[in-house]
């Protein structure tokens, strides 16, 4: 790059911090922030940036450290002097180029699901201020909506960074829990907490997660982990939708119906198991780990605690041990049960909320409204699911339009099939956004879950196993993900071989060979090992060389049955024979 181009590229990056905090005066929303970082470090680290996320503005709630600012978890005397370090999720997002712009509000020590209990201010929802923004990542959800930042971090333990997604019309991502290091997170419910990602669209908070995932101390990935849905997955959705307001029931039918001209397959299964696990997160002993993360603090300042949360805490002190026992072990029966109800599905998809409250209706009933708020949402992490939370087009209301957001949720490590069929179910909302508000632009990257770990393999293919053959589903079914098309070096004969269904056989010849057209796919590894243990014979799979150079993993066959199979060389491709031969 030249001295030019680098001036241009850095005046570019302090021109958007500079329209990032002129927005911030303009929107007049000082409730969203917890602190600003000083304008000219914003620039300086902007300009320096370099990575994938180069270029885009952070924000960071503010029960996650950043470094040189108090990490109050929405309690100003919780912490009075600054962060030593970033939480490892923020230093990873650093290294990857994105710049930190200051920290956000949130629901007082992580304790709800509404953005209201704060003593920095209640968060207003970025359309309808009379409506609550969702919590408890309330100020980062708003940042992100308002175009104030690009992408934002959030936590999430029942829902916490779902909920604001949804009212916001943005993305919300909810890993893995252990996949994201929670090193230097204030904890709410250690055991089922989750950093996750907020951003408009789905290629930037993809783009994100691929930047904050994995890592050390982080969970290992499975070698069989999907690394895209089939494309006639089967999904399955509640059998009935409890609590509903007008409007939304309707919302959601038409989501389904979207997966389902998409080639997907949506069965109701029974929904009473996961609604009695959702209860027993705030009605049962499990609150007892809100008490252990923070309660010492919360028991001895209780007037400086929102009211609620304080109420909410310092009663999980009171669970017996003998109590949370006995609810872990229902959690368990509930787990089994409801896993069981999933037993070859791809995924759940549910209402990521069932309607959204007023700010006023908040205040009249807090722990009602917010229990409300989390029918769809408090499951999850009880039962290590992973999911996607996205915008589904709108519901009329007599004040104006109400964001319709889904969820798609699967089995832990289940994250690239999830975004899969997230992409598929979205449909984006009509943007608040400041003007220069950007998104990543990761290209054909691959999803997130195989940069955070997930080991794979490429495999070349030539026949029955293409894209629209009689064997795709094979590939599909393993979660595997198609790459394109690819060609071989110009060293290969192909033979049509006598099988059921008809397939070719891919075969080296060196010199005097010709160039092969096929396609490549990416799988676990794990999946890839399945896959060569049911190939049939005269099927195998060796190395192959591409056109570029490279030599991948793809199909060939053995000698005799190649010796006595027609050549078809000519026809450069299977695809290219079968249409010659009629």
């Amino acid at each position: 790059m030249s001295p030019a181009d680098t001036e241009s590229l850095a005046e570019d990056r302090r021109a958007r911090v500079r329209a990032a905090y002129r927005a911030i005066a303009e929107v007049d929303r000082p409730e969203v922030w917890i602190h600003l970082r000083d304008q000219a470090a914003v620039e300086a680290d902007a300009v320096a940036a370099t990575g994938p996320l180069a270029g885009l503005l952070l924000a960071v709630k503010n029960n996650v450290d950043v470094a040189g600012h108090p990490t109050t978890a929405g309690c100003p005397s919780y912490a009075v002097e600054p962060a030593a370090q970033d939480a490892r999720a923020v230093a990873r997002l650093r290294a990857a180029g994105a710049t930190v712009l200051g920290t956000t509000n949130l629901d007082q020590f992580a304790t709800g699901l509404v953005g209201q209990r704060s003593p920095y201010g209640g968060v207003r929802d970025a359309r309808r201020p009379a409506y609550v923004s969702g919590g408890s990542s309330s100020g980062s959800a708003v940042a992100v909506a308002l175009g104030l930042v690009d992408l934002a971090i959030g936590t999430d333990t029942a829902g916490s960074g779902r909920v604001p997604a949804s009212f916001q019309g943005i993305v919300g991502i909810k890993p893995t829990l252990g996949t994201v290091s929670t090193d230097g997170v204030v904890p709410a419910c250690r055991s089922w907490d989750a950093v996750t990602i907020l951003a408009r669209d789905l290629a930037t908070a993809d783009a994100a997660m691929a930047a904050m995932a994995g890592g050390p101390g982080t969970r290992a990935w499975p070698a069989d982990a999907p690394v895209a849905a089939p494309r006639t997955a089967r999904v399955a959705v509640p059998s009935t939708l409890p609590a509903l307001a007008p409007g939304w029931g309707e919302a959601f039918t038409e989501a389904v119906e979207r997966l389902r001209a998409d080639g997907c397959t949506v069965e109701p299964i029974p929904f009473g198991s996961f609604l009695e696990a959702a209860r027993l997160l705030y009605d049962g002993g499990l609150v007892a780990e809100r008490h252990a993360a923070v309660g010492r603090f919360v028991d001895t300042h209780r007037d400086e605690v929102d009211p609620t949360v304080g109420a909410i805490v310092s009663r999980a002190g009171e669970v017996s041990a003998s109590t949370m026992v006995r609810d872990l072990e229902a959690l368990e029966r509930l787990r089994q049960r409801s896993m069981a109800l999933l037993d070859g599905f791809d995924a759940l998809l549910v209402p990521t909320a069932p309607g959204h409250p007023t700010r006023a209706a908040v205040a009249a009933d807090p722990i009602g409204v917010n229990t409300w708020v989390g029918t769809y949402t408090n499951f999850c992490n009880l039962f290590d699911l992973c999911g996607v939370a996205v915008p589904s087009g709108a519901v009329r209301e007599a004040d104006g339009d109400a964001q319709f957001g889904v969820t798609v949720l699967g089995r832990a490590f289940q994250d690239a099939a999830v975004l899969d069929l997230a992409h598929r179910v979205s449909v984006p909302a009509p943007s608040v956004a400041a003007a220069g508000a950007r998104s990543a632009e990761p290209g054909a990257a691959a999803p997130w879950p195989v940069t955070a770990g997930v080991p794979t393999a490429t495999l070349f293919v030539v026949g029955a196993h293409l894209v629209g053959q009689p064997l795709e589903h094979q590939l599909r079914e393993r979660g595997a993900r198609w790459l394109g098309p690819a060609t071989t070096a110009p060293a290969y004969a192909l033979k049509a071989l006598p099988t059921t269904p008809p397939k070719p056989g891919l075969v080296r010849v060196g010199a005097g060979g010709a160039s092969i057209v096929g396609e490549m796919w990416e799988l676990a590894t794990g999946a890839l090992g399945d896959f060569l243990a049911a190939l049939p014979r005269p099927m195998s799979l060796g190395r192959v060389e591409l056109a570029d150079g490279r030599w991948v993993v793809g199909f060939g066959c053995d000698q005799e049955s190649a010796a006595s199979a027609p050549d078809i060389t000519d026809a450069g491709g299977w695809l290219a024979y079968l249409a010659a031969a009629g």
